[in-house]
């Protein structure tokens, strides 16, 4: 796969040719430190895929794709903001890197290149289409778009541990962070993947991949541990689901 790295600093260009080096269906074929290099490398070797730094001296990577005749090449962000993240989504980008790149996220923004291609041309991309179902259920391996306020992420659905209802809001807990979302918990579970998350009571959808251990408890129901530490109540009902399930 042809591909191209276009960062103002060599030093972080120099650091994702090393990442890059474990995958070796990547060939990286040009680098550029600005938008005018990168205006002239780009329509010249016509790579599939670039990684695209977003602050760059006088013009920054969204001009660049302003200013880059089509079709783009798929482009992944990577930069060491995350405020830009909104924007980002709304280009289309086909996944948003914090610096210093993980080579775990790495390797899922690669594995998103190959879901894609793999589309048949007459099929509707959720990521590019304009008239995706905004209600469309989720998959396992999806990552969604997370905003609280001003601030926002992009979250892998399999990093999600625990999804709260609050009133009519729900409070979803990742890597840390609890933001509160003006949706439902039921509005919630129609959109995630049952292979994935599992109804614990009421007012909880537990990621069945964090659970540790589980233990019998009152009246016919069941406390699951999570990885963190956190304890959630399955009801009489939902544990008796759980085992039907997911029991030998």
């Amino acid at each position: 796969m042809k591909t191209a790295l276009i960062d103002d600093e060599h030093l972080a260009r120099k650091e994702l040719r090393h990442l890059l080096a474990a995958h070796p269906e990547i060939e990286i074929v040009g680098e550029a430190a600005n938008v005018t290099e990168a205006l002239r490398l780009i329509p010249s070797l016509r790579p599939k895929l670039v990684f695209l730094d977003i602050e760059m001296p006088v013009r920054n990577g969204f001009d660049l794709l302003a200013a880059l005749p089509a079709p783009h090449p798929h482009i992944i962000f990577v930069t060491a903001y995350d405020e830009f993240a909104v924007r980002a989504f709304q280009v289309n980008a086909l996944d948003y890197l914090l610096k210093p790149v993980e080579p775990e996220r790495l390797a899922e923004a690669l594995a998103r290149i190959g879901r894609k291609d793999e589309r048949p041309d007459h099929e509707p991309s959720s990521e590019t289409s304009p008239t995706h179902d905004p209600e469309a259920p989720f998959q396992e391996d999806d990552r969604v778009f997370v905003r609280e306020g001003e601030r926002c992420w992009f979250v892998p659905l399999k990093e999600i541990a625990l999804i709260e209802a609050q009133g009519n809001h729900t409070r979803i807990h990742f890597r840390g962070e609890r933001p509160l979302l003006r949706r439902s918990l039921a509005a919630m579970e129609k959109r995630l993947p049952g292979t994935l998350f599992v109804r614990a009571n009421r007012g909880q959808l537990v990621n069945r991949s964090f659970i540790e251990k589980m233990e019998p408890w009152f009246s016919g129901g069941l406390k699951a541990s999570l990885r963190d530490g956190t304890e959630v109540e399955f009801s009489r009902r939902q544990a008796q689901e759980f085992r039907d399930r997911l029991e030998l």
